[in-house]
């Protein structure tokens, strides 16, 4: 779509450059996509220059402008640790794009955490792997924020005007998680209608993280046994039974959090996340997923 009231586009990642009426640039395949009438100028990010992946001892580093397509071929580059089972979320994450091999090399895995739909896999990727946000700012400074509480509403971010996400780091302990990944659309090759992704550190425990039925993600976790206390869902993994899953579902989820659009209803979403984290809870925790347990 052309945007016919952009005046100048202006090569930079520098913040301090950014004045209102500005759109950073990064794929664009969702600001071509819908236009505007207010941008006046672009701040392209495209010649950046930024490492798309770094593998370190500690993680993964993903740059912002790090394509579709380049992260696609992560699991199968030379240096990543087999241990790290956790990278077995990045192709699904990836085809929950439901897109052509033209936005693949195009879209940004930092555009599309940046504009915030609730179905963004993106997001859903890098929350579930205890992703961590580097923010420049403006005045000259950085902030680090979860992924997970990067995005906070439908098409919202925590980012203040003029902040750039610089890049996402994946770390080691999340990524040698055992992990289990379900989406649900109302079309084969529609939009996640639902996506629910579990991961269970070896450690103990698991983290359960509900994306696209929510306005924004919201993470359960559930302690080890033994570890000493309970996790935010307030239930440990040990025991942890269909029921008291729900139960738990229900208590970090609130009724008008449940996303409402085309591509699915409320009541249907909120049933489907109960169903798919159900599916999860039976497959990394080894219990039938009819189990009725009150356990936990």
């Amino acid at each position: 779509m052309d945007m016919n009231t952009i005046e100048a586009v202006v090569p930079t990642t520098d913040p301090a450059a950014w004045r209102p009426g500005d759109a950073w640039l990064a794929g664009g395949t969702v600001l071509f996509s819908y236009g505007s009438t207010t941008l006046r100028r672009l701040l392209d990010l495209t010649e950046a220059g930024w490492e798309p992946v770094t593998v370190t001892p500690d993680g993964i580093e993903l740059a912002a402008t790090c394509k579709i397509a380049e992260l696609y071929a992560l699991p199968d580059r030379p240096g990543v640790p087999a241990g790290w089972t956790g990278l077995e979320l990045v192709r699904p994450c990836c085809d929950s794009f439901v897109a052509s091999f033209k936005i693949w090399n195009a879209s940004t895995v930092g555009g599309n955490i940046c504009t915030a739909l609730p179905a963004g896999p993106m997001t859903s990727l890098c929350a579930a792997l205890d992703g961590v946000a580097t923010v420049l700012e403006p005045g000259g400074g950085s902030r680090h924020v979860p992924v997970a509480e990067l995005v906070v509403g439908d098409a919202r971010t925590s980012l203040a005007p003029g902040e750039l996400l610089r890049s996402i780091h994946l770390p080691a302990a999340a990524l040698e998680s055992r992990v289990a990944f379900r989406r649900l659309s109302l079309s084969n090759l529609g939009r996640s209608g639902v996506l629910v992704i579990g991961r269970a550190p070896h450690d103990g425990g698991l983290v359960l993280t509900v994306t696209a039925s929510t306005r924004r993600p919201v993470q359960l976790r559930f302690a080890a046994a033994g570890a000493g206390g309970l996790g935010a869902a307030g239930l440990g993994a040990a025991g942890l039974g269909a029921a008291a899953l729900r139960r738990a579902l229900d208590a970090a989820i609130p009724v008008e959090l449940y996303h409402d659009d085309i591509h699915g209803l409320p009541q249907w979403r909120r049933d489907m996340t109960y169903r798919l984290a159900e599916e999860i809870r039976a497959e990394l925790l080894g219990a039938s997923a009819q189990t009725t347990s009150e356990g936990g």
